[in-house]
């Protein structure tokens, strides 16, 4: 696996970085390969993946775990 050794760090970032680390319950060496992998990972999603990442969704919801009124609320509340 591969290293890198980061130099010149603002203190106000460190600390960020540590706090963070913290309480994420990690390392700051995890939380700086957390912080990496977000940034880098892909943004936009297909149209096909996002449609069958939301079919999975929907089949491990259970039957009747949600229904029109619930969904009624939720928009009124602001959460569409």
């Amino acid at each position: 696996m591969a290293a890198i050794t980061l130099r010149n760090i603002p203190d106000d970032l460190y600390e960020r970085l540590k706090r963070a680390a913290e309480a994420h319950h990690r390392s700051i060496n995890g939380e700086v390969i957390h912080c990496i992998e977000l940034a880098l990972r892909p943004r936009r999603l297909a149209a096909e993946e996002r449609i069958a990442r939301l079919r999975r969704l929907r089949r491990d919801i259970p039957a009747g775990a949600v229904d029109a009124d619930d969904i009624r609320r939720a928009i009124a509340d602001g959460r569409p």
